[in-house]
């Protein structure tokens, strides 16, 4: 029909077509003068992320899973305040454009950024690309970021009342043993053990700090032509302020495990030429941050403990078909190995309450 507008078919979990007048609107560049076009660059097992374009420019759109969703979780509005406010510090941010709390647009909050040109390391072949030089170096700046991330004066940025950082371990420990009771498929005694020894190992706060809640290396991207440069950090959906040793537990957690176990959904740095061990990634935040570690068992097995349940909830997510993208039929098997090797750190700990 001479005149008709082009109808774009989107990917799943966004109306084209709704979104383009959302977006010229409130997105600079995004004029209406074209169609929006997009595709999924991560189907993710957490919030879903597209590459979105009207042929002139390019950003990117986060919205949370399909689904079902715990209250609490994939707070759209929670990583745009934070990396907005971030924009200006030494921590690199994309830079944010516009967000969307109006679910009649695509069914969700979401919200928009820059499209950073850079590079997620997740594969073997990009890991076999980087020499042991450049290994060192971009473990060395990831360490690096995560204290910058925790060095900033959150007051000073406008994020005073993001979270609540007295009692943070606490009401961390009580907040996933929630998850849990939402998310499970299945009972899991390591789990139930888990969450007994945890509660009566709390320590008092190290610190109070802006906490990712995610941090490790395929959160980040990295300058194509510079291993040891991050361009940007990404997925900050699950931070806030509290103690920066549980973003330090999770890093080790990510890299290899403390105490050497190995995660099957990740390849470990600390297996790859010139990345470091992680007694080493330990060492260099202390000097880096200048902070005290000695409770960092308890904020490694709290690690294994979260991931366990977080895996549970995208297994739940799978049985119930609302998973988008592939490699989701193995995430339940997991569950047991990640609360499994918590259990081990926990009872070969210096600290009691964690042995059980």
């Amino acid at each position: 029909m001479a005149g008709a507008r082009e109808k774009t078919e989107g990917p799943p979990g966004l109306d084209l077509e709704v979104l383009r007048g959302w977006f010229a609107a409130h997105v600079d560049g995004a004029d209406g003068s074209g169609p929006l076009r997009a595709e999924m660059i991560s189907g993710g097992r957490s919030n879903l992320t597209y590459g979105v374009g009207n042929g002139i420019r390019e950003w990117v759109l986060r919205r949370p899973p399909l689904g079902h969703v715990l209250p609490t979780a994939h707070d759209m509005g929670r990583e745009y305040r934070v990396m907005t406010a971030l924009a200006g510090t030494d921590v690199p941010v994309p830079r944010m454009y516009a967000f969307c709390d109006d679910e009649s647009v695509i069914g969700a909050p979401f919200y928009v950024m820059e499209r950073v040109t850079g590079v997620i390391v997740t594969a073997p072949d990009q890991f076999a690309a980087i020499s042991e030089a450049d290994g060192r170096r971009c473990s060395q700046r990831l360490v690096e970021v995560l204290a910058a991330i925790h060095d900033v004066d959150y007051h000073a940025v406008g994020l005073g009342e993001f979270g609540r950082p007295d009692g943070y371990l606490a009401r961390q420990v009580e907040r996933w043993a929630k998850q849990w009771e939402g998310n499970k498929t299945r009972e899991l005694g390591e789990i139930d053990e888990l969450t007994r020894r945890l509660r009566a190992a709390v320590p008092a706060e190290s610190d109070s700090a802006i906490v990712h809640g995610d941090y490790r290396l395929d959160n980040t991207m990295l300058d194509p032509s510079d291993a040891g440069r991050i361009l940007a950090v990404l997925d900050w959906e699950m931070s806030t302020l509290g103690d920066p040793l549980a973003d330090l537990g999770l890093l080790l957690v990510y890299w290899g495990g403390a105490s050497g176990e190995m995660l099957p959904q990740t390849a470990a740095l600390a297996a790859h030429p010139g990345f470091f061990a992680a007694d080493e990634v330990v060492d260099t935040y202390t000097q880096v941050s200048g902070r005290n570690v000695d409770e960092l068992d308890f904020h490694v097995v709290l690690a294994y403990y979260k991931l366990a349940i977080i895996l549970e909830g995208i297994h739940a997510r799978f049985l119930k078909g609302k998973t988008v993208g592939e490699g989701f039929d193995h995430v339940g098997a997991g569950v047991p190995f990640l609360a499994g090797a918590a259990l081990d750190i926990a009872s070969k700990s210096s600290v009691a309450d964690l042995r059980g």
